[in-house]
């Protein structure tokens, strides 16, 4: 079998077409260097990206057979999937404004959020991720404020011992670094013990940047030039990491998280 093509973006328009040519009938669409939509749906390709990475001779007949065992199995699964099936697989995400220039806002079940950003649902399946509709919502009888009840409380249980790296920086501010690498990471900014959890170590409110999918650092808000150092990185990640979410703080309370907009130690947004 031929391989795939190694650069995200081509590999994922590679996996279109073999996805159009085998499932015909579903409507297929691109919407990022790992993702696409299948029947308005979002499937995640990272673990596929990473599986061809790991074996790049067998490219093709990875991908192919990885769409025939998804699509074999899980469709079915999906078009029937009832609250009881999803309940405990259901799990938020925190997502840029942007992605509702690809998607339908009406369409998708979401919460706002702030530093443009929103929370959106999906359903944590074996072997893909599939966001949950607003159709799906009314047809299980519940609402949006349940479903993101839900998901919530399914974050704190998904890896109750999370390993929290501390470390102390040479202008003497402090950083706490998550990194599951389980799709979660940035989500975790929505835990509901967090600010229990990091402000003893942070000393007191903190900031926290989540760049993107896979990323959270929570960071102590002094000193100035600590702060705009790693503002600057967050920056950088922000522009080149896959999954971007945002490159500004938030800023997180006993009270709640609140957006850091612009200069983000110079200035306090508002509270969500």
């Amino acid at each position: 079998m031929s391989s795939m093509p190694q650069e995200p973006g081509a590999f994922a328009e590679a996996v279109v077409e073999m996805l159009k040519k085998l499932q015909p009938e579903y409507k297929v669409d691109l919407v990022g260097p790992r993702e696409i939509l299948v029947n308005g749906r979002r499937l995640d390709l990272e673990n596929l990206y990473r599986m061809v990475r790991h074996e790049p001779g067998r490219g093709s007949e990875i991908v192919e057979h990885y769409l025939d065992q998804l699509f074999a199995g899980e469709a079915m699964q999906l078009m029937n999937m009832t609250l009881d099936f999803a309940r405990p697989r259901i799990m938020p995400r925190i997502q840029p404004e942007t992605i509702f220039e690809h998607l339908a806002r009406e369409m998708v079940a979401h919460v706002p959020f702030v530093n443009n950003t929103v929370i959106v649902f999906v359903t944590d399946l074996p072997n893909m991720t599939v966001s949950i509709t607003t159709e799906q919502v009314v047809r299980w009888g519940v609402t949006i404020e349940d479903i993101e009840q839900i998901s919530r409380e399914n974050l704190d249980g998904f890896a109750p011992e999370l390993e929290v790296q501390v470390v102390e920086s040479k202008e003497g501010g402090k950083a706490a670094i998550l990194a599951e690498h389980d799709g979660y990471d940035a989500a975790r900014l929505l835990l509901s013990g967090l600010y229990d959890r990091l402000a003893p170590q942070l000393g007191g409110d903190f900031y926290v940047a989540t760049p993107a999918r896979d990323m959270f650092i929570a960071l102590s808000p002094g000193p100035d030039s600590f702060v705009k150092r790693l503002a600057s990185r967050v920056q950088q990640d922000y522009k080149r990491l896959p999954y971007p979410i945002t490159g500004e703080f938030f800023y997180v309370t006993r009270d709640g998280v609140a957006g850091r907009l612009n200069e983000p130690w110079a200035q306090q947004g508002e509270a969500a």
